[in-house]
């Protein structure tokens, strides 16, 4: 059983993490900045090995189109452990200012004594930008309705691409991609850095050695806290067209990781899911009375978020919503919410297994829970990132356990933070498989990923695990939320094959 001890870390903090010392909480719900790759030695069988670099390569050029918090993993990542393979050539965004904030933190890390003054584009100009600034490859970090468009238009004016998790919202969103790729032929990278926790590759050796014999059912629980699960709330995910609810946009990440693991292909989907806790209607029910439309300038209230309170998320949205509107700290009890907050969904696999999985936006701890049912026995992974929220004096507390670990100065001896994973085969004792140590936010991933998406053609040996992820694996998570999306709506099982996705999965 691993335990693990947690600190807090600065939001702009660039030290090896192993030296990092607890200071203000980042209040970033999803993406740290980008931890050192080469400060920790994470262990080697999870940490992959690369050639040096020739020094007669250029180095590739890069554009980052969406510019919110998320871009500053991809940002700090090239200015910082890939400068000598990558180079940062522009921006894009809708939100001048935000473009603004990262120019001015590129500056800051290359020492440049104010704001690197990169090139700053519109989406409507895409297309130049690339023609103009020579891009090779495009990292699209912008909201999830949005990237199968991007995705297309990047590779036809010639540039590969690399997106965040989901792929697309929508069945149409497939069939954009799939048919850019097949006429373009250029590559699509998609950034499941789940798969790089060692915790979560540990589980898949396990599956793939056989131990446990053919898989027939998973059961997988996620749950969200009270923090990071009400943030998705308050954002721009709240609207349902904008983010395809948490099935798309949170479960992809857990889709992909069991079609990953047992190597299979989703084919049937049912799902049942409901709003029941944020938003108005649940809050009335709750006699929670009048609430504030937004977070800022509020105190004491632990479902609120005050953008005062964190100098980045300030700079690139307080500072910067008269550009375009966008409000991130709306009240995750008002009006206007269409996404569900407790999910469920049974899932059948190709060669015959079954996957029960449910997540909850408003649970007291956060973590995760997998269990595998083999011919030959079962393999139990638990993961505790955070066992009880604990709030400063001004009612605030890390977003996001996963991506920023902290330190609790609580009794969690009934749950403490840890990564455990038993494997059990039939008539035998339990063992505890290893858990080796990563590098990085999300498990120990973050950097790992880092490293295979800007050194992937330097790689020594290949992958055992077959961590790298294509477009043919973002549609195969996605297809599992659109499906469980469609179900919601009929009452009915949807048949994966039915979606016309594009391509046979």
């Amino acid at each position: 059983m691993i335990l693990r001890k947690r600190f807090l870390s600065h939001p702009h903090a660039t030290e090896d993490v192993s030296m990092s010392t607890p200071t203000t909480a980042d209040q970033n719900p999803t993406a740290p900045r980008a931890a050192s790759s080469r400060g920790v030695q994470g262990d080697p069988t999870v940490v992959p090995s690369f050639a040096p670099v020739p020094s007669d390569r250029p180095r590739k050029r890069y554009a980052v189109v969406g510019t919110g918090h998320r871009a500053g993993m991809y940002v700090g990542a090239i200015a910082g452990d890939h400068a000598d393979v990558a180079e940062l050539v522009a921006f894009c965004d809708v939100n001048p200012g935000r473009m603004a904030v990262h120019n001015a933190e590129l500056g800051a890390a290359l020492g440049l004594g104010g704001s690197a003054n990169l090139p700053q584009y519109a989406p409507a100009d895409l297309e130049a930008m690339i023609s103009n600034e020579r891009v090779d490859v495009v990292i699209v970090t912008t909201p999830d309705v949005t990237h199968a468009d991007l995705v297309a238009r990047a590779q036809a004016a010639g540039a590969d691409v690399v997106v965040e998790k989901p792929l697309t919202t929508t069945a149409a969103g497939c069939r954009t991609v799939t048919e850019s790729v097949a006429t373009t032929g250029r590559d699509v990278v998609m950034t499941f850095n789940y798969r790089y926790a060692p915790r979560n590759s540990s589980l898949r050796e396990v599956i793939a050695s056989g131990e446990i014999g053919e898989v027939t059912s998973i059961h997988f629980e996620w749950v969200l806290d009270t923090v990071h699960g009400a943030d998705y709330f308050r954002r721009w995910h709240r609207n349902k067209a904008n983010s395809g609810g948490l099935l798309i946009h949170k479960s992809s990440h857990h889709f992909d990781l069991v079609n990953w693991w047992i190597q299979d292909v989703p084919a049937r989907v049912f799902a049942s899911a409901g709003l029941k806790f944020y938003g108005d209607e649940n809050a009335k029910a709750r006699g929670l009375g009048e609430r504030p439309a937004r977070g800022t300038g509020v105190k004491g209230d632990p479902f609120t978020l005050d953008l005062n309170h964190d100098p980045r998320l300030k700079a690139l949205y307080l500072d910067s919503e008269q550009h375009d509107g966008y409000l991130r700290d709306q009240d995750v009890f008002n009006p206007g919410i269409t996404i569900e907050d407790n999910m469920s969904l049974i899932v059948d696999y190709r060669r015959g297994a079954t996957m029960t999985y449910s997540l909850n936006a408003h649970s007291p701890w956060e973590g995760y829970r997998v269990s595998v049912n083999g011919t030959a026995g079962r393999a139990e992974l638990t993961v505790v990132e955070r066992g009880a929220i604990e709030l400063d004096a001004e009612g605030n507390a890390v977003l996001d356990p996963s991506a920023t670990p902290v330190e609790s100065s609580g009794d969690l001896s009934l749950r403490p933070e840890v990564d455990q994973l038993l494997v059990q085969k039939h008539w035998q004792a339990p063992r505890e498989h290893a858990i080796p140590a990563g590098i990085g936010g999300h498990g120990g991933g973050d950097a790992i990923l880092l490293a295979d998406i800007f050194r992937r053609d330097l790689r020594l040996s290949e992958d055992p695990y077959g961590r790298a992820a294509g477009y043919r694996d973002g549609l195969r998570a996605v297809a599992v939320g659109i499906a469980g999306n469609e179900s919601l709506v009929t009452g009915l099982p949807v048949l994966i094959d039915d979606l016309e996705l594009g391509e046979t999965l």
